[in-house]
């Protein structure tokens, strides 16, 4: 007759006490861990104030995530994140045996700022964020959703200040862990929705190679309805003009192939005015040769409208290299999109027809 075992009931009661500190301490653990890889990001620093654990669906949810730049130069973060849930996706792993992660993101609102100099500028440059995102859950990262998310662009030394946010972003990024590019040079793909001024519809769609140094995608975007006032801190910094009234509608698509960059912006701008004399003559921040200025714009634009239905359309080709310059692909994207934006509020001047 063979001898029974019996486990005793304190080794039992100590096993549970045991994994019950250990499920209070881990998200403790983690937090510190965290927190410590984010520290040293080269500019920037990251902080997290909490970690909540979900073992049952193997996950774990971030919150109170800061991206900050190190010198104290700029005065908002790069990155507020308030809740980021990264958890496993079961039907990746049911469907392909792969552990892959799914990363959501709630409320984030990520902020660019032009200060005129690297030191008063926050670009998130000179920081690999994919290889940051990995080190949060270090498997695959197959898909990224944001849920009403903010995307600003600020200037704090303009005058006046620009303050440009997209709000209400909703989107997803998939099919970020596929490393076969030889049937789909770009097989992950980007669609998000959002409203600039919180009233105008925002369109965007992407695919680009998710481990390749942003030489190879296409980009389509589109805003409608824009109230062109709202616009005027940034066309006043960037353009030296600002609008009195009007609407339109913005189009830009983008392709690139090993860094060779095309596409075109396409404003098209309705009952457009830009010269107002109560606005830009008498008004206390206007001087008087500012006005005049504002009303040779206004003459020029008016002149290449399209007077039977009061609108004025162009057509802005981009082009450039994206390996061209002694500067990251990032910031080569960032100057041709910036001088896009700014020659097609220019584009007044252009007597091309769309």
């Amino acid at each position: 007759m063979k001898k029974r075992y019996h486990i005793p009931l304190w080794t039992l009661l100590s096993l549970a006490v045991a994994l019950l500190a250990l499920h209070i301490a881990l998200p403790w653990l983690l937090r510190d861990y965290l927190n410590e890889r984010l520290a040293h990001m080269g500019d920037y620093r990251g902080q997290i104030s909490d970690i909540d654990l979900a073992l049952w669906r193997g996950a774990y949810q971030i919150n109170g995530l800061n991206i900050v730049k190190l010198n104290g130069k700029v005065p908002v973060p790069l990155l507020k994140a308030p809740v980021i849930d990264l958890a496993i996706s079961w039907r990746a792993l049911w469907e392909s045996r792969t552990v892959v992660a799914e990363v959501a993101f709630e409320r984030p609102q990520l902020t660019f700022v032009d200060g005129g100099t690297a030191a008063n500028s926050q670009t998130g440059e000179g920081v690999d964020w994919r290889a940051q995102l990995r080190g949060l859950l270090p498997i695959h990262i197959n898909e990224i959703r944001v849920r009403d998310g903010t995307l600003a662009f600020r200037n704090f030394t303009a005058k006046p200040p620009v303050d440009l946010q997209a709000s209400e972003i909703n989107g997803h990024i998939l099919n970020l862990s596929n490393v076969s590019v030889a049937d789909n040079p770009r097989p992950a793909s980007l669609q998000a929705s959002a409203k600039v001024f919180e009233q105008a519809p925002v369109q965007l769609s992407a695919n680009f190679d998710p481990l390749g140094q942003l030489d190879d995608f296409d980009l389509r975007l589109r805003i409608t309805d824009i109230q062109l006032r709202q616009l005027n801190s940034f066309s006043r910094a960037y353009a030296g003009f600002d609008f009195a009234a009007g609407h339109g509608d913005f189009v830009m698509e983008l392709d690139a192939r090993q860094g060779k960059l095309k596409g075109y912006a396409k404003p098209l701008l309705r009952d457009m005015e830009v010269f107002d004399w109560q606005q830009d003559v008498v008004a206390k921040d206007k001087n008087f040769f500012a006005g005049i200025w504002e009303a040779l714009v206004g003459s020029s634009s008016w002149a290449l409208k399209n007077q039977r239905k009061d609108q004025f359309a162009t057509r802005i080709n981009i082009e450039g290299d994206l390996k061209a310059y002694d500067v990251s692909r990032w910031q080569a994207f960032q100057a041709i999109l910036r001088n896009a934006f700014v020659r097609a509020l220019d584009s007044r001047f252009d007597s091309q027809e769309p």
